[in-house]
């Protein structure tokens, strides 16, 4: 090989090892760029922003301002403040970890094809705020502003700016009962339910829930009541139908004629601790699909899987709920929210109990002892928590009206310490090999467990015949 090959291949080696020292001093330069930066890159104060919209995974959300939010694609769709508030809310301060300074190549970063574009005006001026690829070193998003710089930012937009429509609506509010008056059932069973404290219509100083019923005053289960109150405020729906509901579609949803309204009246504290009285109104009925698919089953067991339509009030807002909210709901009659138990008076305040077993007759009595009760059978002292909690586990499985037929098995007249209700009669039947009917002050009232009966009568005679 002659000297001036040689000396070409030379000074192209060198070139090349020129062009390279020049790449990696021009990278280096580049990396001698990046810097820490605790720096707001972004302050816009949310009450300015007038518009603002946001391409994520090919679906565009745009909204503008015109007193309230709007949907641009229809302004029907109730958008909720609080959402866009949140949206705002990060780039009222949007800070940054790291910058990045004069980026040439935006797309190693993920921004020549961001994974999210969000655009902000305030009706003077524009903002893009591109979200490229999530940094695994850092943890932390890049994200570019339209500046020339790329930066990591300290809170991922993402977090946020990944909702759907469905996630913008503003949601029917439901509140908690605190006070309640009275709440009042229409549709398939219709009556009312009244608050009041300290009745003498009850030997419970806890019930303070009742309902007129052939002309007497009967309580509820407060602690039924009180659940019920509360699988309303926590119906928490928020799987919408409709928006904008139509008449058509009203009636599409069984709600032009509810299978159940329930309207809650009660008062809340307002700013200056004064009571306003409020008044809820909740429409339900099953989807007519799945009744309809019910009965061509010949599901008469009420195990389907029926689930329901809601309404608030007036709202044009129509929403799906699951079978087992719609149950709960629908568990509203009386012997739904009534007291389960034979005889739920506060054991603290019965003084005597009188027990007719097997033709004999026995009086146990009890003398107050500073808080205590010292109980005694024929002037003996005795322990009575055996009977009592067999006194206490007789619970409804059924509630009836049917007369006795059958022989009784024991009775038992309770003394209470109450002046409206001294006493309390409580008469057990038999009725089929595993219940028995109770009859209370001579009206039948419930068929219970036959075990439930057979421990009230082994604790009685472990009393009475020890």
């Amino acid at each position: 090989m002659n000297r001036s090959k040689k000396l070409y291949i030379l000074l192209g080696i060198l070139a090349v090892a020129c062009i390279a020292t020049f790449a990696v001093m021009q990278m280096e330069e580049r990396k001698e760029q990046i810097k820490e930066t605790g720096e707001s890159i972004l302050e816009l104060p949310s009450e300015s922003v007038q518009s603002l919209s946001w391409e994520y995974n090919e679906e565009t959300l745009a909204f503008h301002k015109d007193e309230t939010w709007l949907y641009d694609e229809d302004e029907n769709f109730p958008v909720s403040a609080e959402k866009i508030n949140e949206l705002l809310e990060q780039f009222q301060s949007f800070g940054a970890a790291f910058i990045i300074e004069d980026v040439e190549d935006f797309g190693q970063y993920g921004l020549d094809d961001p994974i999210c574009t969000i655009n902000l005006s305030t009706g003077e001026q524009s903002y893009e705020v591109k979200l490229g690829d999530y940094s695994k070193m850092d943890s932390q998003r890049y994200v570019s502003i339209g500046d020339g710089n790329v930066y990591l930012v300290k809170h991922d937009p993402l977090d946020e700016y990944d909702a759907v429509l469905s996630d913008m609506i503003d949601h029917d509010e439901i509140p908690s009962f605190d006070h309640v008056s009275q709440i009042q059932f229409a549709g398939t069973e219709a009556y009312s339910i009244a608050y009041q404290e300290n009745s003498v219509d009850s030997y419970s100083a806890a019930d303070v829930y009742f309902t007129q019923r052939s002309g007497k005053n009967l309580p509820f289960d407060t602690s039924k009541v009180d659940s019920y109150l509360r699988s309303i405020t926590n119906l928490n729906p928020v799987n919408y139908v409709s928006y904008n509901v139509t008449d058509e579609e009203l009636q599409a949803y069984g709600l032009d004629a509810p299978e159940l309204t329930i309207t809650v009246d009660y008062t809340t504290e307002g700013e200056d601790g004064e009571e306003i009285a409020d008044t809820f109104v909740l429409y339900v009925s099953p989807d007519p699909e799945d009744v309809k698919a019910a009965e061509e089953a010949g599901d008469e067991d009420q195990e389907a899987e029926i689930s329901a339509y809601v309404r608030v009030g007036e709202s044009q807002i129509v929403y799906k709920i699951s079978s087992s909210s719609y149950k709960t709901l629908a568990a509203m009659s009386y012997n739904d929210l009534r007291h389960p138990e034979v005889i739920w008076a506060d054991f603290s305040d019965v003084q005597q109990i009188d027990i007719s077993l097997e033709g004999n007759n026995y009086t146990l009595t009890s003398e107050k002892d500073g808080e205590d009760h010292i109980w005694a059978y024929q002037e003996e002292e005795l322990e009575i928590a055996d009977l009592q909690s067999a006194l206490e586990a007789l619970t409804a499985d059924e509630f009836t009206d049917e007369r006795p037929t059958e022989r009784e098995e024991v009775s038992l007249t309770v003394h209470l310490d109450n002046e409206s209700f001294p006493q309390v009669e409580i008469k057990l039947y038999r009725y089929d090999g595993s219940r028995c009917l109770a009859v209370v002050d001579g009206e039948s009232v419930s068929l219970v467990d036959r075990t439930a009966v057979v421990d009230l009568i082994e604790a009685a005679h472990a009393i009475v015949l020890d």
